[in-house]
């Protein structure tokens, strides 16, 4: 996107950018420690997602939890992010990205040294939620700020770094918490997974406050509260069913709780139509553009076939085909070495093809995923890391190619006085992606499998799993129309 573009909505203030606009590496210091530490951030929330899957094990027989404790920490920490990054991305517009990004990683790094110390499963839970609550307000300001910040061919190529980020995170996350808690480090078996984040998130307090910039709408009108306790009831109304609903077969309530939430929501959009022009929570004018709209509903999507694809795998690599948690967290470096390499490339096109960067992405993943189903379905038990490498590689390597893009096309043309709102509507689109791919998992592999350990069944339901993945990354490719056709002219210039 063109500075021009970037620079106009005369009601924001922002430090000047500490770099030149030729390339990143003529980037200053101050300007790449700045990234660095917004990456950091994304990085600690992003596997903080997942370490917690595979020493899940050792939580429970450590603390006595049960079963459905077990399922709230993870619950516990995506149910506050889904419900908070809309309110969090509007309070960063009106007091200050870098200070309300510096309050939520400061909640964060709390919450996870609590997570360490928990005596109990009750207040393990607890922290757990706190550290929602703090990536809640943490990371909508890392997209806004790097959205005001950087312009021309280093946004493209700082969204790429992005998109890279995410990638690692995936397979961090799962490998991290199997070595850690295998370690048994000062004999605290699984603590230091959460213990890790006490220093990254001190680092992270001390040089942003020092070098990254403030921004801010000039004019900070009141934060509309009617409208962030609507947003908020609303998504837990829909969230929550979602999430335990196949823990109890789909009772009746859990009906009762989604329609509730769909009435919640229409009363918070009408309120919103009646606050625009009055600092609302979500400015609707956003949505007027498909290339917003399209946006995220593409990003919709991509949190739905994670959060379907993910799980599953996981289930499928060990019970489906016996590996041990060490070679299936082996699976994950391969195919998070397919996303780097994708989002390699993406950082390195600095956005001179536009949509058809992701897109192409998004077609990568499916013929992959296609040969992947085709390889289950023949090899069924027999079927080796080895020789799953090439498709499950392509699978990441296609990934690596959307995240970044995706993001950076759907704010493109957002004001800068609404980026944090757009960026919280931003994440919350994947958040909520993941809890609908959660839920249906129970539909698509557990009503196959009904929770049994049986190698076949989970075999069968996984290829029936990835079936389901092809139709939404066709879904998501179709809904990446609505992005730009063509490459911004200045950033095109400037790769050429």
């Amino acid at each position: 996107m063109s500075s021009s573009a970037l620079d106009n909505e005369p009601h924001h203030t922002a430090q000047p950018p500490t770099h030149p606009s030729p390339g990143l590496s003529k980037m200053g210091l101050a300007a790449w420690v700045a990234l660095l530490v917004l990456l950091g951030a994304e990085l600690m929330d992003m596997i903080d997602q997942s370490v917690v899957l595979t020493a899940l094990p050792a939580i429970q027989e450590s603390t006595g939890a049960g079963p459905d404790t077990i399922q709230w920490l993870t619950t516990g920490y995506s149910l506050p992010i889904a419900v908070g990054l809309m309110t969090g991305g509007r309070l960063g517009d009106l007091y200050g990205r870098r200070r309300i990004l510096l309050i939520g990683t400061v909640a964060f790094t709390a919450a996870s040294l609590l997570c360490g110390l928990a005596a109990g499963p009750g207040v393990l839970i607890a922290a757990r939620a706190l550290q929602g609550v703090g990536v809640a307000v943490m990371i909508p300001q890392i997209l806004a700020t790097l959205h005001v910040t950087f312009d021309g061919r280093n946004r493209s190529k700082v969204f790429g770094l992005y998109g890279a980020v995410m990638s690692l995170a995936n397979v961090l996350g799962p490998v991290m918490g199997g070595l850690l808690t295998e370690a048994d480090l000062f004999g605290l078996s699984w603590r230091p997974i959460f213990l890790v984040n006490v220093p990254v998130g001190l680092a992270v307090i001390v040089l942003g406050r020092k070098f990254i910039p403030e921004s801010t709408v000039k004019k900070a009108d009141r934060p509309d509260l009617t409208g962030m306790l609507l947003s908020a009831l609303a998504i837990v109304l829909i969230v929550f069913p979602l999430t335990e609903g196949h823990l109890h077969h789909w009772p009746l309530w859990c009906f009762a709780l989604l329609a509730a939430g769909l009435l919640v929501l229409g009363v918070f959009l009408r309120h919103q139509r009646r606050k625009q022009g009055d600092a609302p929570l979500v400015p609707l004018s956003l949505f007027r553009g498909r290339q917003f709209s399209g946006g995220m509903a593409a990003q919709l999507m991509h949190g739905l076939l994670c959060g379907l694809f993910f799980m599953t795998w996981t289930l499928y690599l060990q019970r489906g085909l016996g590996m041990s948690p060490f070679r299936a967290a082996l699976a994950f470096v391969l195919l998070s070495l397919g996303e780097l390499a994708g989002a390699t490339v993406t950082a390195k096109s600095g956005g001179r093809f536009a949509r058809r960067l992701p897109q192409a992405g998004a077609l990568v993943t499916l013929a992959a995923t296609a040969a992947y189903g085709l390889q289950a379905g023949v090899y069924q038990g027999d079927l080796t890391l080895p020789a799953m490498t090439a498709p499950v590689v392509l699978i990441g390597f296609g990934l690596g190619m959307v995240g970044g893009p995706l993001a950076d096309m759907s704010l493109a043309r957002v004001p800068h006085g609404d980026a944090g709102a757009a960026s919280g509507l931003f994440n919350t689109a994947i958040h909520l992606g993941i809890a609908l791919g959660t839920a249906l998992t129970a539909l698509v592999f557990f009503a196959t499998t009904g929770g049994s350990a049986d190698a076949e069944l989970n075999r069968d339901a996984f290829i029936t799993v990835l079936w389901w993945v092809g139709g939404l990354l066709a879904l998501m490719w179709a809904l990446m129309f609505c992005l730009p056709r063509r490459a911004d002219k200045q950033a095109e210039k400037q790769a050429d």
